[in-house]
């Protein structure tokens, strides 16, 4: 079950975090993995372990949010079977302490870059008879959270965008989800926990993870394994949804 067996499958955002589980687990459930990811260290290294575990994978640099290199970038890599959207950044900061420059970078790449990978898929996709697209959205989407006002922005667009590129493409065979994570132990956690809060980091990270009824976070390799799920053949009479995988976060933190 779940076998990817000759499909190739693009991963935006796949040197780290979440989008680098996914991408080692398409490529061990047989996947032709294509990396893309602005960091081409990380996307590397991604591409690296693939190849050490006999897999086949590549990467390309390129930012998501310039459509012209993104299209570029599909067009080079021809038939696309699934896409996965799992480029973002975050964004810290009320509606009064958002500047103008952070809520367009936000928008840039959270929001038009997954459109952008998307507006470029999609034809490849219908000229080889359909695919798969899953989207990253949030539990920001659909829960209110301090301080999270350009990220649920963007997530909420991610969730609404979903919708619409199901309902227009279902006769050609593409399905399209989403998925709603609340917080997941990856390096950009780390990162910031580090940046913000010095010297207090295990503290702040305990207090993060509480906020999960379950009383911590997601590691990535079980975001990827609803992904997989959901691109694979097992999940064809899916489409137009969005699965949270919150640790309870949604329904049970009243």
């Amino acid at each position: 079950m779940f076998t990817l067996e000759n499909k190739v499958a693009v991963i935006t955002g796949g040197g780290s975090g979440i989008g680098k589980a996914v991408a080692l687990i398409f490529a061990q459930q047989g996947a032709i993995v294509q990396v893309i990811d602005l960091n081409t260290d990380q996307a590397n290294q991604t591409v690296s372990e693939i190849r050490q575990a006999g897999g086949e994978a590549s990467c390309i640099t390129c930012d998501v949010s310039r459509q012209t290199a993104v299209t570029e970038t599909f067009q080079q890599i021809g038939k696309i079977d699934i896409l996965v959207n799992s480029a973002g950044i975050s964004h810290i900061g009320t509606v009064e302490t958002t500047s103008e420059e952070d809520f367009e970078k936000v928008f840039r790449i959270n929001v038009k870059g997954i459109y952008n990978c998307m507006y470029a898929v999609i034809p490849l996709m219908k000229q080889h008879g359909g695919g798969v697209i899953l989207n990253m959205s949030s539990v920001a989407a659909w829960v209110g959270i301090p301080d999270r006002f350009a990220y649920s922005m963007s997530k909420g667009a991610v969730a609404a965008m979903t919708l619409s590129v199901a309902k227009d493409y279902i006769k050609e065979n593409i399905r399209c989800n989403s998925i709603s994570p609340a917080r997941v132990h990856t390096p950009f956690v780390d990162g910031f926990l580090e940046k913000n809060y010095p010297g207090r980091e295990a503290e702040m990270f305990q207090k993060l993870s509480q906020t999960q009824p379950l009383g911590r976070m997601a590691n990535p390799d079980e975001i990827a394994k609803l992904i997989l799920y959901l691109c694979s053949d097992e999940a064809a009479f899916i489409t137009g949804s969005d699965y949270p995988i919150d640790g309870g976060f949604i329904k049970l933190n009243n």
